[in-house]
């Protein structure tokens, strides 16, 4: 069964072709991501407190993407692109959640007094 599943999915993924990222929107995850994971740290290093890091990391990556979009649309023959706003917080979002789940969770050990 699992054969049968496995050659389905990839008959179909010639028809998906199309669908792929540009390199602009590439550009716009990673630079998401970056500003997010910069974020995240200067402010977790700073509060120890792991949901306001994560909100405030997601907020500068829109924050950046929406101001760099600003910026482009003064330009000619550019407009307002939301898709590349979409890709910056997107790639905010992952690396929000991903510093989110494994920073700060160090387990701490117990010390045990031995009595005689």
């Amino acid at each position: 069964m699992k054969t049968i599943v496995t050659i389905l999915a990839l008959s179909f993924t010639g028809l998906c072709s199309g669908q792929f990222i540009s390199n602009d929107g590439e550009l716009h995850v990673a630079a998401g991501a970056l500003i997010s994971a910069t974020t995240y740290t200067v402010v977790y290093s700073t509060t120890k407190n792991k949901k306001k890091a994560f909100w405030y990391s997601l907020s500068a990556s829109v924050l950046a993407g929406i101001a760099k979009e600003v910026y482009d649309s003064t330009k000619p023959h550019n407009n307002f692109d939301a898709a590349d706003v979409a890709a910056t917080t997107v790639g905010g979002l992952v690396a929000s959640t991903t510093l989110s789940l494994f920073v700060g969770n160090k387990k701490r050990k117990k010390t045990v007094a031995v009595v005689n």
